[in-house]
């Protein structure tokens, strides 16, 4: 994946009135714990091949580097994911309680990045076009 590209996860623009592809719902949030009390962080809010973005009930302190650990939903596919992040920025979410945190990957691993290919493959729907008569 090109550097700075990122995946959504559950935010959709509001401008299509018709939707083209099947909406596909989302069964359990992809859940970021702090690796060191287990204790939970908040939720992805999207990823890219460098960083990720932390939504969070808690605002999160800027220039500080955390310890997060990634993990899949019900701990279907491969292992939790411990990944060294430096909070870039934090801001109040468009949801009054939620606060929307960027983060830095301080060392990039494989095991990041094929989680972030796993993650590209699963929410990349492609429509499909009928053609005209």
């Amino acid at each position: 994946m090109p550097r700075g590209r990122s995946i959504g996860l559950g935010r959709q623009p509001a401008m299509y009135k018709e939707r083209k592809i099947e909406r596909h719902q989302l069964q359990d949030y992809l859940q970021v714990f702090n690796c060191h009390t287990g204790k939970l962080v908040g939720c992805l809010g999207n990823v890219s091949g460098d960083g990720l973005m932390l939504i969070s009930s808690l605002p999160v302190l800027v220039g500080a580097r955390f310890d997060l650990c990634l993990k899949l939903p019900n701990g279907n596919v491969g292992q939790p994911i411990d990944v060294s992040a430096k909070c870039l920025w934090c801001h109040e979410d468009e949801t009054p309680g939620s606060y929307d945190s960027g983060f830095e990957l301080c060392q990039v691993s494989t095991e990041y990045l094929e989680f972030v290919q796993l993650l590209r493959r699963y929410f990349c729907f492609y429509p499909s076009y009928e053609a005209s008569a």
